[in-house]
């Protein structure tokens, strides 16, 4: 049997954790700016089944039905995913760790495990990885963006 295989992204924000998190807990809204979650419904809630279309780059979009197992306001969201009757899982967290009053660093990433695990080749780990990165990306441009701006106005 495979080991368990973590991918992840972590990226510097320049806002507290505070202004990441309402983009987060928002996932209706991440259509409007999350290029691997194009489209999401759902709440936030222990248990809550969420439909996402997620766009791994270099493949076709798809839909996942993950359950959220546990999320802390400004700091995490988990989600379980089984697909394959269980031959393949995982478990995908959203991580913000505060460094202070202006800074935070937003993490994504996924622990696959299962007897198929082993099938996932390194092109299709690299996409992974590469949409972890987008997502990253996108959340940081965001919330600095935002955090910027409402500075300005309170100047």
């Amino acid at each position: 049997m495979a080991l368990p295989l973590k991918l992840e992204h972590r990226i510097g924000v320049q806002t507290p954790s505070e202004a990441i998190w309402p983009m987060l807990e928002d996932i209706a809204g991440w259509s409007a700016w999350n290029p691997l979650y194009p489209k999401a419904e759902g709440k936030l809630a222990f248990d809550s089944v969420l439909t996402l279309e997620v766009a791994i780059p270099g493949e076709r979009p798809r839909t996942i039905k993950p359950t959220i197992t546990d999320w802390t306001p400004n700091e995490q969201i988990i989600w379980r995913l089984s697909l394959f009757w269980g031959l393949l899982r995982s478990t995908r967290y959203i991580e913000i760790e505060s460094l202070g009053d202006e800074s935070s660093i937003f993490s994504n990433g996924e622990i696959f495990e299962g007897p198929l695990l082993s099938l996932m080749s390194k092109g299709q780990k690299k996409a992974i990885k590469a949409g972890f990165t987008a997502f990253g990306e996108a959340v940081r441009d965001r919330a600095e963006a935002g955090w910027r701006a409402r500075s300005k106005a309170a100047i």
